[in-house]
């Protein structure tokens, strides 16, 4: 008699809460349909240098160009490591890979991995309702971390295919997070040329692509950047390089389209970005502007902002978080090491925006080379941990035309740069980028900048201390982040 007693408390007590489950829901739905959908469209290897909305007049870029007209274009956002996989797990976990073991790529022999315990932005968003999917380069471990719901196949070179693809997500019931990555405008296979002065295609091939119209530039058109040299095999390469971005404008503009035609676009906020500089010796695997400073167009249909500069220094490290409250979604300030900038997406020159860090370890794992920076306001702190090496190059950017040009002919510069100082750098690099913003006038050893050298080492101290960074025991070879070495 007894065990039947019990078993009724039991199916009331089921039955009771199924029953407050089943008056929860209508709420939870309630709630998802004003939480927007958000597509983060990333490219690979694309720099300011090559946007109509950034100042080049030559390169078409229309559907880019309209981004920023409907929206709001960031003139000081960074990521944080000038090498792809390093700085992808940065994006989706909002912190430094430095303090997540993402040091380096993770493809092949690299091998890099963040660590297990760490959590990523579609996961989170997963848990949340949203429909998370991704499509084109992916270049992180483990899956576990950065699980993403639906996984998308197209050929990652044909941004109008990737599109194309996207369809059943842009019509999903659920609010969606569409991750959009290409390989464009990445150098292409074969990298090492032959003959040594071909220029790399960039992805770019005979015949084109499916559904692409095929924009070709002339060598003779094209705009040097201030860090590279004028040379023949240079303006090849940047025309090559310009094809490779027109392409991906298209397919964004093909994007935009189909979203467009879903009527969802009115709830869809669009964020375009690129995980590193162009890939040029002097940009991507630096930690020099060319390499760091990045694309960042926002379109927020709900904050009703349009054709807008925002001034902010942003960091690839706040698009987490950034993210998450755009979606409305509750999290831990302390979680990440980055902070949203979704309340400053209106402003102009917004105060406390004004400072931001880069961490860089590995780019291949034969490249070794440590770099911390801290930009604070009009000057920059670039400290090169293991100066006493020779620069180390990736294999891609060693066998350019664009460098190739320069080391097989023995000449002395490589852009404005002496190739010896380009290969072999100060442990401290101080500049100015209000009178120097091509880094060419190194202040850390002159005297009248010594109070501010000092300022910046001691903020840079502060940075690491706060991310965990392991490197931090170079300063003063403190090893407390080492613990007792032994397992316990």
């Amino acid at each position: 008699m007894k065990i039947i007693q019990k078993n009724n408390y039991l199916v009331l007590a089921l039955i009771t809460f199924l029953l407050i489950g089943c008056s929860q829901e209508p709420k939870q739905k309630e709630i998802k349909k004003n939480q927007p959908n958000i597509i983060l469209f990333v490219a690979d290897d694309h720099g300011t240098d090559a946007i109509g909305a950034y100042g080049n007049k030559v390169i078409q870029t229309p559907n880019l160009d309209k981004l920023a007209s409907e929206g709001v274009k960031f003139n000081n956002a960074y990521c944080t490591s000038a090498s792809c996989a390093a700085s992808r797990s940065v994006i989706l976990s909002g912190k430094f890979g430095h303090a997540t073991g993402s040091y380096g790529h993770v493809h092949d022999y690299h091998h890099f991995s963040t660590y297990e315990g760490e959590t990523s932005l579609p996961v989170i968003m997963e848990k949340q309702g949203y429909e998370t999917a991704r499509i084109g380069k992916y270049h992180v471990a483990p899956e576990k971390v950065y699980h993403f719901n639906t996984v998308l196949e197209a050929d990652p070179r044909n941004t109008v295919e990737m599109a194309e693809v996207c369809a059943d997500v842009l019509k999903s019931d659920k609010p969606f997070f569409l991750y959009f990555c290409t390989d464009d405008p990445h150098r292409g296979h074969p990298f090492e040329p032959d003959p040594w002065d071909t220029p790399n295609t960039f992805g770019n091939k005979k015949g084109g692509y499916t559904g692409v119209n095929e924009i070709t530039y002339k060598p003779e058109d094209v705009l040097v950047p201030s860090f590279l040299p004028d040379t023949k095999q240079s303006r090849e390469e940047i025309a090559q390089y310009y094809q490779s971005v027109s392409r991906i404008d298209q397919g964004f503009g093909k994007l935009m389209k189909m979203l467009k035609d879903t009527g969802k676009d009115k709830n869809t906020i669009v964020i375009y970005i690129s995980d590193n500089g162009m890939a040029f010796p002097g940009a991507k695997t630096t930690v020099h502007e060319p390499g760091i400073k990045l694309p960042c167009i926002i379109k927020d249909p709900t904050k009703g902002v349009k054709n807008a500069t925002n001034n902010a220094m942003i960091s690839w490290v706040d698009l987490t978080p950034t993210i998450l409250d755009m979606a409305k979604i509750d999290y831990n300030k302390e979680q990440f090491h980055g902070k949203s900038f979704n309340p400053i997406i209106k402003e102009s020159n917004p105060e406390g925006w004004d400072e931001i860090y880069a961490s860089h370890t590995f780019h291949e794992i034969t490249m070794y080379y440590p770099m911390r920076v801290v930009r604070s306001k009009n000057y920059k702190l670039i400290w090169n941990i293991a100066w006493r090496l020779e620069y180390p190059f990736a294999s891609d950017l060693w066998a350019s035309s664009t460098w190739q040009g320069i080391y097989r002919n023995k000449i002395e510069n490589f852009g404005p740069k002496k190739v010896q100082d380009y290969l072999f750098r100060p442990e401290f690099e101080l500049y100015d980028l209000a009178k120097d913003p091509d880094e060419l006038n190194n202040l850390a050893t002159q005297k009248e900048f010594g109070e501010v050298f000092e300022t910046m080492k001691n903020k840079m101290k502060q940075f690491q201390t706060k991310t965990k960074d392991p490197w931090n025991i170079m300063w003063g070879h403190d090893a407390s982040l080492q613990g007792s070495g032994v397992n316990l």
